[in-house]
């Protein structure tokens, strides 16, 4: 392989190959071992990228490894555990090894593998990836044949992925947005900070270069498709940034409380209560996106009735409507 073929090999591959060099060392590995003898970065280094730059692709590759749920320990100088200039970086084997006292047989382990492949790793919490690795790693062979129709769950929105490419190469983008209230979508350019889960849902938060402020957005009102474009802001400017969002989230979601009677062993009570607590008049859930939220009552239909607040049982009430009048009944 040239060194032009070598420098050209697909991010992935890089992760690849840093996850098997942490994984085979027990002591860890410095980062300037990690630069010079890993594939990927050594290309790198060779074809002339600077230590700077190589430095930078790894900090990103080892954020977005933790982000799958790969656990990279940082083990510091022991006399000054802060002093991370000699810092070694390494994967915990215990990582990859269930406890002695746990065991499968080859059919439960398939099953376990099987229920892991539904969801999508945007859905998963690092303790399931981490739990489905360990599982992954026996080594088990299935002895018996096991036919199964396994769908993908994923929580993301068709907006998540450039969205992420874009903070992660610190670029700005520019997408339609429709914002609660409004017929039309506007056009906002931003400079995306990090994507935040809350209430199911994905946001992402960021610098409006339009309002010149800090601002949060829904990526289900997106529409159309994300454009990234080739303006580049400060990767400073990332610091922190998902606490903020969801700080701001929580904020507005405290500001509006809904009271909802849900009728006990259906699937809305089931969904509901696990993010409301329940009082004598009902369920008490905050949200953040009153239209939103109330698609969501309105797919329950008899199943949900909205208390309190009078806008939000309005909103549902009238897709309910609309959805009866779709299917020819009356008003």
């Amino acid at each position: 392989m040239t060194s032009t073929a070598a420098n050209r090999s697909a991010p992935e591959e890089r992760l690849v190959n840093l996850v098997v060099a942490l994984m085979a060392t027990e002591q860890g590995l410095t980062k300037d071992a990690i630069l010079h003898s890993v594939a990927g970065y050594r290309e790198q280094s060779e074809s002339g990228a600077s230590k700077d730059a190589l430095e930078k692709m790894f900090e990103r590759d080892k954020e977005n490894l933790r982000r799958l749920g790969v656990p990279i320990e940082t083990i510091g100088d022991f006399a000054d555990p802060d002093d991370l200039r000699e810092a070694r970086y390494r994967v915990p084997t215990a990582e990859y090894s269930l406890p002695s006292d746990i065991s499968f047989t080859p059919a439960e382990v398939a099953l376990l593998n099987l229920a892991g492949g539904v969801w999508g790793q945007s859905s998963m919490s690092d303790n399931a990836r981490s739990a489905l690795r360990k599982i992954r790693a026996l080594g088990n062979s299935v002895d018996e044949p096991i036919i199964g129709y396994s769908p993908r769950i994923s929580l993301r929105e068709p907006s998540f992925a450039k969205i992420q490419d874009a903070i992660e190469s610190a670029r700005v983008v520019r997408f339609a947005y429709l914002k609660p209230g409004e017929r039309a979508a506007r056009t906002r350019r931003m400079k995306p900070l990090a994507l935040v889960e809350y209430e199911a849902r994905w946001h992402v938060h960021g610098i409006d270069l339009d309002a010149n402020a800090e601002r949060t957005f829904l990526l289900a009102r997106i529409t159309g498709s994300v454009e990234v474009t080739r303006t580049l802001f400060d990767e400073s400017l990332r610091e922190g940034a998902g606490t903020r969002a969801l700080r701001g989230l929580k904020d507005v979601a405290a500001r509006n409380v809904a009271i909802l009677e849900v009728h006990p062993g259906t699937e809305a009570s089931l969904r509901l209560s696990r993010r409301g607590k329940r009082v004598d008049r009902g369920i008490h859930i905050q949200f953040v996106d009153g239209d939103v939220f109330a698609d969501e009552l309105a797919s329950f239909g008899p199943e949900v009735r909205v208390i309190e607040p009078l806008s939000l049982r309005d909103a549902v009430v009238a897709r309910l409507r609309a959805t009866l009048m779709l299917h020819g009944g009356a008003a």
